[in-house]
């Protein structure tokens, strides 16, 4: 096996947006599932909810990763649009390219690791 230098590593949470979405988290959901956060900043819940979900993709070790996409920076807010999304922050979970699950809202810890358990197969 080989070992991926750290600078070459995919990160475990990292931020996206329109131009690379189908990149960053369609063709990657292949290998790992991807949580997607879509969040703005000018949203209370989106900011509860934030460090909420860090912990969660840094517990599960490496086996999902996380990108973040801003509503209001750029074209995001197409992708908001693709995607039916009503409020943030919302969350959708894409493995093997396909959206497998989706909330809106801030969630306590234990019901995001539920959630991911039971759509990604991750304990």
């Amino acid at each position: 096996m080989t070992d991926i230098p750290a600078a070459h590593a995919p990160r475990l949470i990292f931020d996206t947006h329109l131009e690379h979405f189908e990149r960053d988290v369609i063709e990657a959901s292949h290998t790992l599932p991807i949580l997607v956060d879509f969040w703005a900043d000018w949203c209370p819940p989106c900011r509860a909810l934030t460090p909420v979900l860090e912990r969660v993709i840094a517990h599960h070790a490496g086996n999902i990763r996380m990108a973040k996409v801003e509503v209001d920076e750029g074209a995001n807010m197409k992708l908001a649009g693709r995607y039916g999304l009503r409020g943030f922050p919302t969350v959708l979970l894409f493995v093997k390219g396909e959206i497998v699950g989706r909330f809106a809202s801030a969630r306590p810890e234990h019901w995001v690791r539920e959630f991911i358990a039971e759509h990604a197969d991750i304990e």
